[in-house]
C-alpha cells in the first residue's frame, strides 16, 4: 500500500478524500433520494463516483511511484453535485400537495360527482339537480287534467 501520512503526507490525504469523494458520489447516484436526481444525474455522479474511485485505488495499490496527477476537479465536483442532489430533493419536498376542493354548504347536488369516501354530510343541501345558470329548465312532470265537462248539443 503506498498510504505513508508520515513521509507523503499531501499524497496519502489526496488519495483518501478522493476515496472518499468517489464512494459518496457512487452512493448518491446509486440510490434514488426520492426521486430528487433525474437518471442523466445519477449517472453523472456515478460514473464520476468510479473515476475518482477507480484512481484512488490505482494511486494506493497499483502506483509504484514517479509522477502523478493531482485533479482539482476531485475536490470541487463532488461538492457540486452533492450540492446538487441536496436542492433537487429538497425541491421536491417543497412541493405542495393536492388540496381537496373546499366544502359549500349550500352547494346544490349534483349526481355526476365523483364519490368521495371522506366528504362532510350536509342535511340542508337540495336533494334535486339544479339546471345550471342559463341551460332550458328541465319539463315538469305533467299534472292530471281533469277532463272538459260534457257540452250539451247544439241544436
Amino acid at each position: 500500500m503506498n498510504l505513508d501520512f508520515g513521509a507523503e503526507p499531501l499524497f496519502s490525504w489526496y488519495v483518501v478524500l478522493l476515496a472518499i469523494s468517489g464512494v459518496a458520489m457512487v452512493a448518491l447516484g446509486a440510490i434514488n433520494l426520492g426521486g430528487g436526481l433525474s437518471a442523466g444525474w445519477r449517472i453523472i455522479n456515478v460514473l464520476a463516483g468510479i473515476g475518482f474511485a477507480g484512481y484512488a485505488y490505482y494511486l494506493a495499490f497499483v502506483f509504484e511511484g514517479g509522477e502523478y496527477r493531482m485533479f482539482f476537479q476531485a475536490f470541487i465536483l463532488p461538492v457540486v453535485l452533492i450540492a446538487n442532489a441536496v436542492k433537487a430533493l429538497m425541491a421536491r419536498n417543497n412541493t405542495p400537495a393536492p388540496q381537496p376542493a373546499p366544502y359549500t354548504p349550500n352547494a346544490p347536488y349534483n349526481p355526476n360527482a365523483p364519490y368521495d369516501p371522506n366528504a362532510q354530510h350536509n342535511p340542508y343541501a337540495q336533494s334535486t339537480p339544479v339546471p345550471p345558470q342559463g341551460a332550458p329548465a328541465a319539463a315538469q312532470p305533467a299534472q292530471p287534467q281533469t277532463p272538459p265537462a260534457p257540452q250539451p248539443p247544439a241544436n
